[in-house]
């Protein structure tokens, strides 16, 4: 008996907590007022007492956004609306329902908040992370932009949204935008990318790091290098036909160079909205450069084309080494003055290197400078991809044209090739066409890799070299005169 009556007691107190922790109070409201302060006439305010916190609903129990109370009086409900929810529209009959303690708790975790779209984004960010680490595809770009992937997409209560997010919700629209409240987090680090200030100090590494030799020594790489660029204005073509504006078709265009950085560069000028599809598309069409380009080389070039052999090239003099990133930057910025900030820093990162007397500079922007740039791109790139406004039927297209553009780029290089040794003398192996698209140096080593199949002792990688910087040098002009157009 005595045995019954301690259970009934624990029971009452596990019922008695229950209706404390779990209990919530829902009451229909009439709005009156919309502002930062609202009024809200109720049927009776006896039931909410002691509440500071509550949720607006619409009759389907949609969140429409949070409250703040002030005042609570028998019949009204001075409050001030905290946050809205993306889309709604307060002007309406709705409820307020202020939460049990638990339930509050509870709809602040990241469970309460998950959805479908979340989780297929969390997974390509896992799988992101993967083919960089068990591939070796990219790892210094898909490692950190596959985590921000997944950081970006742990959802976020209502209450923490435009503290941390990306994003915010508009106060007007109601609807995603980037978050310009200057207390995020995210939105902070995102500032470098959305407003171009990451890629030009991700080129100022690769000044620093290239070598320009091959170019000097066969200057018809040029040719090979703009060949590679008709893909960006085909793709730009098809991109308009399929109803997308100027600004936007340019910025998708640019994902056939290959080139992440001037990507980002150009679509936070033209089209700072699709920054986030544009970037992941170029991004992980650079990693995918061993997996693209292999099957175009071998379906438009014959066995006999890949197995010529091109001369050693010449020995590049310092001096020459020291004038061309001078006369290479004013000559390709007065053909496009909107490449400025990117071939600016591309070419003074090379004269740095070949300076002779700047080693620390030099050693500086080609390993911690570029190496913080690529970790706060590429984590705040992936965590712009909230599954919310990432996911859609825009995002798809881009990937599909981004696609297409890559494949015509390499086309056109290859063929480009092969119509030079029509009048050449000295062939050329049309297999370093393909590496004018400007993802270096994976291209050129896929074109060695290629060629090596078929003569294990054909050294391509220094010849591909050199269409492979010019493609760097072409991207960065086509975003140059669609920045002068648009």
């Amino acid at each position: 008996m005595k045995r019954v009556k301690v259970i009934l007691l624990l029971v009452i107190m596990i019922i008695l907590s229950g209706t404390i922790l779990f209990s919530s109070v829902k009451v229909k409201a009439e709005l009156i007022e919309e502002s930062n302060t609202i009024i809200l006439t109720i049927e009776s305010g006896s039931f909410i007492k002691g509440k500071n916190k509550g949720e607006l609903l619409d009759s389907k129990g949609n969140l429409l956004g949070l409250i703040r109370v002030k005042d609570i009086s028998e019949k009204c409900i001075v409050a001030e609306l905290t946050h809205r929810s993306p889309g709604s529209d307060p002007l309406q009959t709705v409820y307020v329902d202020f939460p049990g303690m638990l339930t509050e708790i509870l709809s602040g975790t990241g469970f309460a908040n998950l959805s479908f779209k979340n989780i297929i984004m969390i997974f390509i960010g896992i799988f992101f992370i993967y083919i960089s680490i068990k591939k070796e595809y990219e790892p210094l770009l898909l490692v950190p932009i596959g985590f921000g992937i997944i950081l970006g997409n742990i959802p976020l209560p209502l209450q923490l949204f435009d503290s941390i997010s990306v994003y915010m919700i508009d106060p007007i629209t109601t609807e995603y935008t980037f978050n310009t409240s200057g207390g995020s987090v995210m939105g902070l680090l995102y500032y470098g990318v959305r407003y171009g200030l990451l890629p030009p100090l991700i080129f100022l590494g690769i000044g620093a790091m290239t070598d320009f030799s091959a170019l000097l020594s066969n200057p018809k790489s040029i040719l090979l290098g703009a060949a590679a660029q008709t893909g960006i204005f085909l793709t730009f073509l098809g991109a308009l036909m399929l109803g997308f504006s100027p600004a936007e078709a340019a910025s998708i265009g640019i994902i056939g160079g290959a080139d992440g950085p001037t990507a980002i560069f150009l679509s936070s000028k033209l089209a700072p909205d699709l920054i986030g599809p544009i970037a992941i598309a170029a991004y992980s069409y650079m990693a995918m450069v061993p997996l693209i380009q292999p099957p175009i080389m071998k379906l438009l070039t014959t066995r006999k084309e890949r197995l010529i052999r091109m001369k050693p090239s010449r020995k590049v003099k310092k001096i020459e080494k020291i004038i061309f990133p001078i006369a290479g930057f004013i000559l390709t910025t007065l053909v496009a003055p909107g490449a400025i900030p990117l071939l600016g820093m591309l070419f003074f990162g090379n004269l740095l290197k070949e300076s002779g007397v700047t080693g620390r500079l030099a050693k500086t922007a080609s390993s911690s400078l570029i190496d913080i740039a690529t970790i706060i791109l590429g984590i705040a790139v992936g965590a712009s991809t909230t599954a919310q406004v990432f996911l859609n039927r825009t995002s798809i297209t881009i990937f599909v044209l981004g696609v297409i553009s890559f494949a015509i780029a390499t086309t056109c290089g290859l063929l480009f090739a092969k119509l030079m040794n029509l009048f050449l003398k000295n062939k050329i192996n049309p297999l370093i066409g393909a590496a004018g698209v400007s993802a270096v140096p994976d291209s050129a080593r896929v074109v060695h890799s290629v060629g090596r199949e078929c003569d294990e002792n054909n050294y391509l990688l220094q010849h591909a070299m050199g269409p492979n910087v010019a493609g760097v040098i072409g991207s960065a002009i086509a975003a140059g005169v669609f920045l002068g157009i648009f």
